[in-house]
């Protein structure tokens, strides 16, 4: 069947599907249009585009914590009025409070790459007291380093950190690529699934023509005294047999035109015109180089790397916790103070608050803290033996999905070469059950064979034509599946990059 004819008879399939609705597009799709189409709009492709933009966003967060941060902590006001309760030792007592407050600080804070921080904090506050009638003001400024001990054993927090967010994000975009390609193997199935499901409504009209030319000549058989009738109710039995099965493969075609559009994020009421010429380029893949192809590009592979290396940070987190932890903290300030009458100006108040931080000397404070674990009955020596348990278990995982890897390539390649050896073979087959079948049907007219036997030499062209199309549909998804296990198109001999896809 040449090409034209198959455009025009998907045509008419799919203006039938959709008489009258109204049609929004008219789309003639060969594979490759509907993968590119089905990578642009299809909503599986979208959800994933979403997941790599919330990789991309945490990555940035990583990204982020090593730049200076500024921030503005702002009471504007906070209005107190209540009773509180004083307590010593003449005994407790209440009083009541009516107070305000207004303070702004800014803290300007720098993360080193030590896991430490380095911060400048200034800021004033303002406190009403109503019941006294006077007014508070400070003015401060500090500049202070903390810096935890940890990171010098080797626990730096903000590097691990980062280290695994960028090893989170590239998990991630390499598993949306797996995906990506994941996808055209999937649209590959659904586009020749309509191909099938179209070559088997046109192998039933086919059946279905050749049914009438029969029945014809039965009837004009039994009109001469030629056949008896129950051979020519046969016939008709046959007919209406053949009939019944066109409409059955017209509807499974209708049903899986819906599967393909909505694959491919198209509306129901769009045309679909599928594009294939069951033409086929035999390809003989060479196993070894195929196997070396798929160890070096697959995913998976690397997912495992990966996943090693987050649990050899978890194991050092482990290990850490056991040891001696702490601060180093050194910090070194300014202030000043002023109280006044409520009845003063505020800008009077805040000017003897500021001469009185340039006449007050600075302070400064140094210190160290830390935490030196003495006994905890074994508890952190088992967390250390769970994490690093959880190693040896990615580790081992890695060994046995290469092992897997390779087992899936040679198989894959196998079935491979069997669909092709099957599809030369079957090729020839259809040709013979044509030149059969045209035998047949003359000798059926010249009355030498039955019914029985023409229906016979029927059915097998009809499994011949049925098996070549599956046998071609087999080896076109293997090929398929083989390029998305192995990064590389053995039809054109390019490697598919995984970042460029």
């Amino acid at each position: 069947m040449n090409l034209i004819k198959r455009i025009l008879s998907s045509l008419i399939i799919s203006l039938t599907l959709f008489s009258g609705s109204y049609s929004q597009e008219i789309y003639h799709l060969d594979l490759e249009t509907s993968i590119l189409l089905a990578k642009r709009q299809s909503n599986r492709m979208l959800i994933l585009q979403q997941q790599l933009k919330s990789a991309s966003y945490n990555l940035k967060v990583a990204n982020s914590q090593f730049k200076t941060h500024i921030n503005l902590d702002m009471t504007l006001p906070q209005y107190t009025e209540t009773i509180r309760q004083w307590e010593d030792s003449s005994g407790i007592s209440f009083y009541p409070v009516r107070q305000n407050q207004i303070n702004s600080y800014l803290t300007i804070n720098q993360p080193l790459p030590t896991d430490g921080s380095l911060y400048i904090r200034t800021g004033l506050l303002n406190f009403v007291d109503y019941y006294a009638d006077d007014r508070n003001a400070q003015l401060s400024s500090s500049i202070g380093l903390r810096q935890p001990i940890a990171a010098f054993f080797g626990h730096n927090n903000i590097q691990l950190f980062y280290k695994q967010a960028k090893l989170n994000y590239e998990m991630t975009l390499k598993q949306l690529k797996r995906d990506e390609l994941d996808i055209v193997y999937v649209i590959s199935q659904a586009f020749y699934g309509v191909l099938s499901s179209h070559e088997a409504m046109e192998i039933a009209r086919m059946n279905l023509e050749r049914q009438k030319e029969a029945y014809s000549i039965a009837q004009n058989k039994f009109t001469a005294g030629l056949i008896r009738e129950v051979e020519a109710l046969q016939m008709e039995v046959d007919l209406s047999a053949a009939a019944n099965q066109y409409e059955n493969s017209r509807t499974d075609n209708i049903a899986q035109l819906r599967v393909f559009k909505e694959q491919l994020g198209l509306n129901m009421s769009d045309s679909v015109v599928i594009q294939n010429e069951l033409v086929y380029k035999p390809i003989i893949v060479n196993v070894d180089k195929a196997v070396e192809l798929a160890m070096a590009n697959r995913l998976e592979l690397r997912e495992s790397e990966i996943r090693i290396e987050l649990q050899k940070m978890e194991v050092k987190r482990r290990k850490a916790a056991g040891r001696i932890s702490g601060d180093i903290l050194l910090n070194y300030n300014f202030i000043g103070v002023g109280k006044s009458n409520r009845s003063i100006p505020i800008a009077t108040t805040f000017d003897n608050t500021w001469q009185n931080l340039t006449d007050r000397p600075g302070s400064f404070g140094v210190g160290l803290t830390a935490r030196i674990p003495i006994l905890d009955w074994g508890e952190n020596r088992a967390r250390v033996h769970y994490a690093e348990s959880g190693l040896e278990q990615n580790k081992l995982q890695l060994t046995g999905t290469k092992m897997a890897i390779e087992r899936e390539i040679r198989t894959l390649i196998d079935r491979l070469h069997n669909s092709l050896r099957g599809l030369e073979m079957l090729e020839k087959s259809v040709i013979v059950a044509e030149k059969s079948f045209d035998i047949s049907r003359q000798r059926y007219a010249n009355g030498e064979i039955d019914s029985q036997a023409m229906a016979l030499e029927r059915e097998r062209l009809n499994q011949a034509y049925t098996t070549k199309l599956n046998s071609y549909i087999n080896y076109k998804l293997s090929l398929s599946d083989l390029m998305r296990k192995t990064f590389y198109d053995f039809e054109t001999n390019k490697p598919l990059v995984p970042d460029s896809l």
